[in-house]
């Protein structure tokens, strides 16, 4: 198979696992939880994975972050070090983990019903929504679970690609309940060619 091939062969799998994502009331359900605590009561969201599905945390935060919702990542590890102490009472947990059974991911959750009376809402992204770390959540948004394209089909390829996506589906439908507009976009970007086009006009 030559590159060409092969990258015919990637896009077609990614675009059926993408289209496989189930599309549930749960993102309903999710949305509700981020605008109700950070918007309605001031908290914040606060995402966290280890490993690839740490950085696509990491990058759902940051989009959060530009669009209005204020948003951190933690990381699990380091969360067990001090860093838990960014949790406040009425934020939201994002937590993501393709197999549902990440020891750092479940261990946080432990943690962090130890830090308050109420238990903050925890929303789950996982390729296995039968995990323990599915059972421990109050919304879980499943992937679908496609197998991955790498060719040992272990890499995380498709599935960071799915959970890309359901954090992008997140993000335009808070977006879309608190009617976040350009105005507020360019308070948010003042350098670089984005911070430029969201103050034209």
């Amino acid at each position: 198979m030559d590159i060409k091939e092969s990258m015919r062969h990637i896009l077609e799998a990614e675009s059926r696992a993408i289209q496989a994502i189930p599309v549930t009331d749960a993102y309903e359900q999710a949305v509700d939880l981020i605008v109700e605590h950070v918007h309605n009561h001031g908290g914040k969201l606060v995402t966290s994975g280890m490993g690839k599905a740490g950085q696509i945390a990491m990058n759902i935060a940051t989009t959060f972050c530009s669009t209005g919702t204020p948003a951190v990542n933690l990381h699990p590890s380091e969360a067990q070090h001090g860093d838990l102490g960014v949790i406040q009472p009425d934020d939201v947990l994002l937590l993501i983990s393709n197999s549902g059974k990440t020891r750092e991911i479940v261990e946080l959750i432990s943690l962090t019903r130890e830090l308050y009376d109420t238990p903050l809402p925890i929303i789950v992204i996982t390729g296995n929504p039968t995990s323990v770390l599915a059972a421990e959540a109050d919304v879980v948004l499943a992937t679908g679970g496609a197998p991955e394209v790498c060719p040992l089909g272990m890499t995380p390829t498709t599935s960071t690609t799915v959970m890309t996506v359901i954090g992008d589906v997140l993000v335009v439908n808070v977006m879309d309940r608190t009617g976040f507009t350009r105005a507020e976009y360019a308070k948010r970007h003042h350098g670089g060619y984005l911070g430029q086009v969201s103050r034209k006009g």
